[in-house]
């Protein structure tokens, strides 16, 4: 059930489910998120089941602000506290360490807690309504914030839009619609537990930005001793569609069109059979080639490949060849999202 997210009446309802400890589909301005109040436990066990998402696999809690923090860090690093200045609301995940006794679940059984304060207007409403109490706060408890991973199948392509939400979950669940989401990968996870901002997964916040904020060098997770915290979207296979992809420089991709020439087109198959995604123009003398033009810039990239993902999957192709990004800062999302899909 697809509902106007900007709408008082659908975020009510929205609200009513969360203290239910019912799921929704919940627009952010990265990806839209299934979620649940982090703080109930049979809740979250909805959400790894519903995604087949493995119990040890922390979530990203969504707070309305950097107020809402306190509830679930018992410590926040003045690095961490320049970051949430800098960067809240928006596409920035900070790892801290997490309160005794509060959304153990939702943290995969960790002792630290990755949060985030969503930017999108739909996100927004949502929880600072969470946080008004109701008409009987003893029966409508506060919801003090949101887990929301990815509103997918665990390891498969995100969803930047509430049809594809649908697509994934039917439609008995109750999916607050707030257009395509603006940003279009996952948010950039900063590990604030170790002394210094340590970068998780890249997003659209780049680690030269983190550290001019907070005056840190952002390390890599292997330059510190102690292990890395498990966090969200960090598996070497994940975000992949049902076509195997394949990732190759444009001289490669041209080089393998012209072998495949048109041997392809004599096949059962009705529709395209590879689909190619590149920056360059590329020539193919196949009927069964499928090409979408990447955009020149890393933002605009973002935006749309889960999108792009999903068409190609929904014409049927079986193969999806990339041409890979380049070696900038601003593309490191995007260029994470595709090695990672291309090891699926």
């Amino acid at each position: 059930m697809i509902l106007d997210g900007a709408a008082d009446k659908s975020i009510a309802l929205a609200v009513q489910a969360l203290r239910a400890g019912e799921l929704l589909g919940l627009p952010t301005e990265t990806v839209y998120g299934l979620a649940a109040n982090a703080d109930d436990d049979a809740a979250i066990a909805k959400i790894f089941a519903a995604k087949g998402r493995p119990s040890d696999h922390p979530l990203i809690v969504h707070v309305h602000d950097a107020v809402a923090v306190a509830h679930y860090a018992r410590e926040v690093p003045d690095f961490a506290h320049k970051l949430m200045q800098a960067f809240w609301p928006g596409p920035l995940t900070l790892i801290l360490p997490r309160r005794a006794g509060v959304a153990a679940t939702a943290a995969g059984g960790q002792d630290s807690i990755g949060l985030r304060c969503p930017s999108h207007p739909v996100a927004q409403a949502l929880l600072k309504a969470c946080l008004t109490p109701g008409a009987d706060p003893q029966a409508q408890p506060a919801v003090w914030g949101i887990a929301a991973p990815s509103a997918n199948k665990f390891g498969r392509v995100s969803p930047t839009t509430a049809a594809h939400v649908q697509s994934e979950f039917g439609g008995d669940l109750l999916i607050l619609d707030g257009g395509p989401c603006a940003v279009g990968i996952e948010s950039t996870i900063i590990d604030c537990t170790r002394g210094a901002p340590v970068l998780l997964r890249p997003g659209a916040v780049t680690p030269q930005q983190v550290q001019a904020v907070c005056g840190h060098k952002v390390l890599s997770k292997d330059e510190l001793e102690a292990p890395a915290p498990r966090a969200s979207g960090t598996l070497e296979s994940h975000y992949a569609p049902h076509a195997k992809v394949r990732l190759m420089d444009a001289k490669a991709l041209q080089t393998a069109l012209d072998l495949l020439g048109g041997d392809i087109d004599g096949g059962k198959a009705d529709g395209p059979v590879i689909a190619t995604y590149s920056r360059v123009i590329l020539q193919s003398r196949s009927s069964k080639v499928l090409r979408r033009r990447m955009p020149d810039d890393a933002a605009t990239t973002a935006q749309q490949l889960f999108a792009v993902l999903r068409e190609f999957d929904a014409q049927g192709v079986k193969l999806i060849w990339i041409e890979t990004p380049p070696e900038a800062p601003e593309w490191d999302g995007v260029r994470d999202r595709l090695q990672r899909a291309s090891a699926g």
